[in-house]
């Protein structure tokens, strides 16, 4: 049996089921209660959960985030939201230097099992401080694992193995997937951290991808298949840990590869992977991996400048013709 849902519905999903399944989940943020989230995703939680479950906190990311902390390391599993990933600057502390270190620095005494949802991405006209994508700065740092889903589906499954997981997750939901609909499993499943899925069979060359760029690649595989190349399309959806197995099965078979995110092209994690690939799969290489990412600058308010600011459909045919010398 299966559902249809959009993407933020499957994740108030997970929430809602996670919550009923365990008493120690609670979710928290700014609007997150009597509003129900600034895109409707726990509206109504505060009714049927309470106000001691569903909190609403002040404009202070670095206070809400370290009280999770604080309330991980006391056995609760918190699931806190900023509301846009770009906020995380002012939290960084509490993320980066308390959530990632506390189990190595207690020698596995304390965990700390909690996720911060971050919307996050480009296109939504919300300018340079509300439209970033910041995977690399999480995936650099030991400690954090990061997710970062295409669809309904792997949302739910994902955030509710992040939720049941004993270390701190990140949890990258792109803005513009939330109406996206599709049909998903009914009741109860999880989807494995850490486990890359092959969205698209192909021969000729691997794309390497996640999040919202992962339809936009398999918008361009069709248009490739018309031309007679055939690519493959992964989904990483768990960036940290990395299913290297994945990427060597896929780029063993096509012997080529691009990496496609919407990150700022300088120091991404496009960048890393696309390392990882040249370093020990050289001899599996036709020819070099190619990034395709976002421009190096701030995202742009004005439409026109912002769409031409992260990968489209047509970046990617370009890329795949560029690799394949076609």
């Amino acid at each position: 049996m299966s559902k249809k849902l959009s993407v933020s519905k499957a994740i108030g999903e997970a929430l809602h089921e996670e919550m009923e399944r365990d008493k120690n989940v609670i979710i928290l943020g700014e609007d997150m209660g009597v509003m129900g989230n600034v895109f409707g995703i726990t509206r109504g939680f505060r009714d049927e959960f309470g106000a001691d479950r569903v909190i609403d906190t002040p404009i202070s990311e670095s206070g809400f985030i370290g009280m999770s902390v604080g309330a991980a390391m006391r056995g609760m599993r918190p699931v806190a939201e900023l509301m846009y990933n770009d906020f995380m600057t002012v939290c960084a502390d509490p993320i980066l230097n308390q959530a990632a270190k506390m189990r190595y620095m207690t020698g596995g005494q304390l965990t700390i099992p909690m996720v911060i949802r971050m919307p996050m991405g480009s296109g939504r006209r919300n300018a340079g401080q509300h439209s970033q994508s910041l995977e690399n700065i999480f995936c650099h740092m030991p400690g954090l694992k990061v997710i970062a889903p295409c669809s309904a589906k792997d949302a739910k499954g994902l955030l509710k193995s992040a939720i049941r997981d004993n270390d701190p997750v990140i949890f990258m939901e792109h803005k513009l997937l939330y109406a996206h609909k599709e049909e998903i499993p009914d009741g109860e499943y999880t989807i494995p951290i850490g486990e890359a899925e092959v969205k698209r069979e192909g021969t000729d060359l691997t794309i390497i991808t996640w999040s919202r760029e992962v339809n936009f690649a398999l918008e361009a595989a069709e248009t490739l298949a018309k031309e007679g190349i055939n690519v493959e399309v992964l989904d990483l959806r768990t960036l940290v840990p990395l299913d290297w197995d994945a990427i060597v099965k896929s780029v063993s078979k096509t012997h080529n590869a691009i990496v496609v995110s919407e990150e700022c092209k300088r120091g991404s994690y496009a960048g890393e992977i696309s390392a990882q690939i040249a370093e020990d799969l050289f001899d599996e290489l036709d020819a070099p991996v190619k990034r395709v990412c976002g421009l190096n600058i701030t995202s742009p308010f004005s439409p026109p400048l912002e769409d031409v600011n992260f990968p489209h459909p047509e970046d990617i045919v370009k890329a795949v013709k560029a690799v394949l010398n076609k």
